[in-house]
């Protein structure tokens, strides 16, 4: 069995109940965007850097989280990256609007993990993170083997 199977199944464990599921689909994206939007909200200091460009802490996290998708599969990272790429845009179109993007991520953050706690409780397990932190990496995964599933694509 491949790194990704064991870690989706294990990951799973915990993850069966029909609510925490549905709690799960809604917020696990929310979470990943907020972070990333509270994150993209923060500038890296020039000082830090030599390039021409501003810098944001969310790509940053895109970038090292893309090394540790690669690992453990490809063909999800692709679809990650895709995500990924599509929630920064809706969080610049958001800014755009003049809307206090960190503000907004903030209160989502918050409710969302609410949210996620509410369905461990219902399921009667603890989250996985708190087992290994590396599932918070997985959850967003888990989500998308999902669709990769119904899409009839392997990863």
């Amino acid at each position: 069995m491949a790194r990704i199977d064991k870690l989706l199944d294990e990951y799973d464990v915990s993850h069966r109940h029909p609510i925490n599921k549905l709690l799960h689909w809604v917020c696990v994206p929310l979470i990943v965007w907020s972070l990333l939007a509270l994150l993209w909200s923060i500038k890296v200091p020039s000082v830090f850097l030599t390039l021409p460009i501003s810098l944001d802490w969310a790509t940053i996290l895109v970038g090292f989280s893309m090394f540790y998708y690669f690992k453990v599969s490809k063909k999800l990272a692709v679809g990650i990256l895709l995500v990924f790429i599509l929630m920064l845009i809706s969080i610049n179109g958001i800014a755009q609007t003049g809307m206090s993007v960190w503000k907004l991520s903030l209160l989502i953050f918050v409710v969302a993990w609410m949210g996620q706690f509410i369905g461990h409780s219902i399921e009667g397990k603890r989250p996985s993170f708190f087992k290994d932190i590396q599932f918070l990496l997985i959850g967003p995964l888990w989500l998308l083997s999902f669709i990769y599933k119904r899409l009839g694509i392997a990863y």
